[in-house]
């Protein structure tokens, strides 16, 4: 569960109460480089296990998430095709924080507003725990992939580009 001396964040709290074991890794900021680098850079971790939260907007079904890998770009063609979509679009950044309660650099896939369809790309399934932001900047889970995406009631499917 969460360690001492770390405030809670509204996603960890969820975790809590489903009773979802994590860690929480704290890390210094730089809010010139709020990338998934900079964060496993810092972690000192691969790149391959920090995973970033995407908010993208489909033609037909409105806003769902997608959980892809730190270096990867989403491939909006399968993400289309995952959600039931014919068009789909990232949201613009200034819609986050109104749209899910999360700012750029700190959108965890859990605890936003309201629940949207989540999908995770099928490679968080590779690791042991992966990191994703806890819901604020300079403040990272460290979760067994399956809790995630219990938490998230997610999907998992190709969402990147090959």
């Amino acid at each position: 569960m969460a360690d001492k001396g770390i405030k809670k964040t509204n996603a960890a709290r969820l975790l809590d109460q489903l009773k979802i074991a994590y860690e929480l890794i704290p890390y210094e900021v730089d809010e010139e480089h709020l990338g998934a680098e900079h964060t496993a850079e810092v972690l000192g971790e691969p790149i391959e296990r920090i995973f970033k939260t995407l908010v993208l907007r489909g033609d037909k079904t409105g806003l769902f998430v997608c959980v892809i890998p730190g270096a990867e770009e989403v491939d909006l063609k399968k993400a289309a095709k995952v959600t039931g979509n014919k068009k789909v679009e990232m949201i613009h950044v200034k819609e986050l924080l109104p749209l899910t309660g999360y700012i750029r650099g700190g959108c965890s896939p859990i605890g936003m507003k309201k629940p949207l369809p989540t999908w995770f790309h099928q490679t968080i399934m590779n690791y042991e725990s992966i990191y994703c932001s806890a819901g604020q900047r300079g403040l990272q889970f460290n979760i067994a992939p399956n809790d995630l995406i219990r938490a998230a009631k997610g999907s998992i499917a190709d969402l990147i580009a090959e």
